[in-house]
């Protein structure tokens, strides 16, 4: 295909594996919000420039941090390593398993509104999935208890990709790679990060109520929290402007693998695309408990161990579709998310009044370049301290 032309059996095969763990506008800043300038902010600028300059470190970094009504933008390195300008928070990107939190915010809303349960199973909503999955309910779905096997794990499924990264999946049928699998544990008994959840999850939010996966995220979060430019599209084409992913892999020069997947390959689990000033919004409604009551938020917020991918900055705990960073300056709650091209960290403080976003072009995960990561969980540590601090 000519869209591949550009794209080397090197890349190709790395960036197929690596999506299985997450799995020129000018736009301007959201209101009140400024380029840092304060002297603690300069060194929260050094970190960023020392990682963007190191070897293999990503072309590019932005960072929103917010506090009240004020914001405060910090960015290294370039947008797109050709035109050479600089990110913007306008700019879309691919937020990976960060979508995972808006499946939770479609799931926990409907049962707000009594339309699910968290104990429904798959059994009563989803009765043609395998009988062996039925008595899995929404609340081990959303908190990854479930023992569902992960349809990117699936060989079929890899060798897709391989053959052709841009492949149009039915998103409906991902779980169809693994329907022949048993469980892996008995549901409830154990943490598993599983892809497999998510997708679960927006079937049994079509099933209740009848409407599609996309249609539900623009009724219960894009609307209510004021998103404009987050999309759930089934292609690879990115819509403009938007931040350029790479791979990242020295000594051969960074290659561009923005478009290299279609976002129909990880649907409700990673196909989201955002910004950094709309995941502002989102994370701010979300951890903050905008979406729904305070009977759902204390279900949301029952802490068990068990680590986003990639992990968050500090001690990693998981609630129903968020989690608990417990970092050496206060707590914080969200969502992390890398697939090729790109590492996201959007977390707040639990009355979402104080927020971070922070975007990476290039891919950090605990097996892609896990000494990158580790760097880049203790920078996104040291920002987490600077959002919490008093006077930030």
């Amino acid at each position: 295909m000519p869209l591949l032309a550009g794209v080397t059996r090197r890349t190709r095969l790395r960036a197929v594996t690596v999506i299985m763990l997450c799995c020129a506008a000018v736009y301007p800043t959201p209101a009140g919000a400024t380029d840092a300038s304060t002297e603690g902010d300069a060194a929260l600028r050094h970190e960023l420039d020392a990682f963007v300059n190191s070897p293999g470190g990503p072309p590019g970094i932005i960072a929103v941090l917010r506090r009240g009504g004020e914001s405060r933008v910090l960015r290294a390195g370039v947008a797109d390593l050709e035109s050479g300008r600089p990110p913007r928070v306008g700019d879309h990107m691919r937020i990976a398993s960060a979508a995972k939190a808006f499946s939770g915010a479609v799931a926990l809303s409907l049962v707000d509104r009594h339309a699910l349960h968290l104990d429904d199973t798959l059994r009563r909503h989803l009765p043609q999935l395998p009988k062996a999955w039925g008595r899995v309910t929404l609340r081990q779905l959303l908190n990854h208890t479930s023992g569902l096997p992960d349809f990117t794990e699936s060989p079929e499924y890899r060798a897709i990709l391989t053959r052709d990264p841009q492949h149009r999946f039915d998103s409906r049928r991902l779980l169809d790679f693994v329907a022949d699998e048993p469980l892996l544990f008995r549901p409830g008994s154990r943490y598993h990060y599983s892809n497999s959840d998510n997708i679960a999850v927006a079937l049994m939010a079509e099933a209740v109520t009848g409407n599609p996966y996309e249609r539900l995220l623009h009724e219960l979060v894009y609307r209510p929290l004021h998103l404009r430019d987050t999309s759930l599209p089934q292609g690879n084409r990115m819509p403009r402007p938007y931040l350029h992913g790479y791979a990242v892999d020295p000594p051969m020069p960074p290659e561009d693998v923005s478009e290299l997947f279609s976002a129909s390959s990880s649907w409700a689990a990673g196909g989201i695309i955002s910004t950094p000033a709309d995941m502002t919004r989102f994370i701010r409604g979300y951890a903050g408990g905008a979406l729904y009551g305070e009977r759902v938020l204390r279900e949301q917020r029952r802490w068990t161990p068990g680590a986003s991918k990639p992990a968050g900055p500090g001690r990693n705990a998981v609630g129903l579709g968020i989690f608990r960073y417990a970092t050496r300056c206060g707590v914080v709650l969200g969502h992390t998310g890398n697939t090729a091209g790109y590492t996201q960290l959007a977390v707040a403080t639990p009355d979402g009044r104080r927020s971070l976003t922070f975007s990476v072009t290039a891919q950090f995960s605990d097996t892609v370049n896990p000494e990158g990561m580790r760097r880049l969980r203790g920078i996104q540590e040291d920002f987490v301290c600077a959002l919490l601090r008093d006077g930030s």
